[in-house]
């Protein structure tokens, strides 16, 4: 019953980035968004932000960045996969990603 209640909360939990962008990638276990900002300048510190928040967390996400787009890539390398800590991260994103 425990495995189906977390089976049930983690799907719940995916649905809900799945609606702010977020999408699972199919060749591995991770979840993916890309974001688009007006200018190289606001990319950059949206990328600031996240960079704080992923030193105070130790969960760092693996991105990409060209002008005004960012590529991010969430995964917990500790347990081959994803986490509450990547559920956790992606959500901080997608509220400081509305601050730009």
């Amino acid at each position: 019953l425990t495995v189906i209640i977390q089976s049930y909360m983690n799907i719940t939990l995916l649905m809900e980035l799945r609606a702010t962008g977020w999408v699972e990638m199919e060749n591995r276990n991770a979840i993916f968004k890309e974001l688009h900002f007006k200018t190289f300048n606001q990319a950059f510190g949206f990328m600031s932000r996240v960079a704080l928040q992923a030193e105070k967390m130790n969960h760092h996400p693996e991105w990409f960045n060209v002008y005004n787009k960012v590529q991010i890539t969430l995964t917990t390398h500790d347990c081959g996969g994803l986490s509450k800590r990547d559920i956790k991260m992606a959500k901080f994103i997608d509220k400081i990603a509305l601050c730009f």
